[in-house]
């Protein structure tokens, strides 16, 4: 696909997207892509984090993966399997990444996310488990260079790494090079599958309009990527309902949705669960988990 067709293809995007949906759940004022009770009066959804309202209409949306924080206790095997035990502050230590993996390895947690300079310690510690090593590529401003971050796609699955979730170079699609957004990605890829490992492509949506949301997810379907998500957790705003089902309705069934941060009650996760979600981000892990055990 040479850069004509591509910026073709991107161009009717917008119209088509927004044909699937229902205007009126596009308002400024929707509370969400039709999910009901999504936020309080007047809300203009500023605080996933805390809401549990809004995190239950994230996954109810078409969100595919939890991340959980490294502060777990007991698990259910079915709430295990949906959750990235993630860890990506930078004063994170040795004690915490094994701490991580441990957890991981008692619950069978999907993955353990972390920066890239753990990924040989997630690896040893997690060798012979079934849960995958995640690492982050471009994080969290998605402004490295390209071959840079394929550099370090193939650094990350030489030492371990079977999931990596890449940033999009922001600044590029929202100046309109959807080529540069594409290659960029499709690089990331290439690299990343060749060793076997599968790509989630960050978008950041806090930094987007809902054209450039829909572009985005549509360069990282065309580009191969596995599946799309959100947010880092480092830019103004997490994941909100409506993005996520916006970005559902762009990937359909073939792409994987994953939203980062939100869950707070083990209700808001079953809820989302059972709206078809495979991954999501959260930070209540101890909440979720004690809850299991009620």
């Amino acid at each position: 696909m040479n850069t004509f067709e591509l910026d073709q293809l991107v161009a009717q995007i917008g119209a088509e997207i927004f044909a699937r949906l229902d205007k009126r759940t596009l308002n400024s004022n929707a509370e969400g892509l039709g999910v009901p009770e999504l936020v309080c009066p007047g809300c203009r959804q500023r605080c996933p984090q805390t809401c549990g309202a809004k995190t239950r209409a994230i996954i109810a949306a078409g969100a595919d993966r939890v991340s959980a924080s490294e502060k777990l206790t007991r698990v259910d095997p079915a709430i295990a399997a949906l959750i990235d035990h993630t860890i990506l502050k930078p004063e994170a230590t040795r004690d915490d990444i094994r701490k991580l993996c441990a957890e991981a390895r008692q619950f069978n947690f999907a993955s353990v996310c972390v920066n890239p300079y753990w990924v040989p310690l997630v690896a040893s510690e997690l060798k012979g488990s079934p849960v995958k090593v995640c690492t982050v590529v471009g994080f969290p401003l998605g402004a490295s260079a390209t071959p840079v971050k394929r550099a370090e796609t193939e650094a990350a699955c030489r030492q371990g790494a079977q999931e990596i979730d890449m940033v999009i170079n922001i600044g590029a699609l929202k100046s309109g090079d959807h080529e540069t957004v594409r290659s960029d990605i499709a690089e990331v890829v290439e690299a990343a599958h060749k060793a076997g490992a599968i790509v989630k492509v960050i978008i950041e949506t806090a930094l987007l309009d809902d054209n450039q949301k829909a572009i985005a997810c549509t360069l990282a379907k065309v580009a191969g990527a596995d599946f799309v998500k959100t947010s880092t957790g480092f830019s103004t705003a997490g994941a909100t309902a409506r993005d996520i089902a916006l970005m559902r309705h762009v990937v359909g069934s073939e792409l994987g949705v994953k939203a980062s941060g939100g869950i707070r009650t083990l209700d808001d996760l079953k809820t989302m669960a059972a709206a078809g979600a495979s991954r999501i981000g959260a930070s209540a892990s101890v909440k979720i988990i004690e809850a299991t055990a009620a």
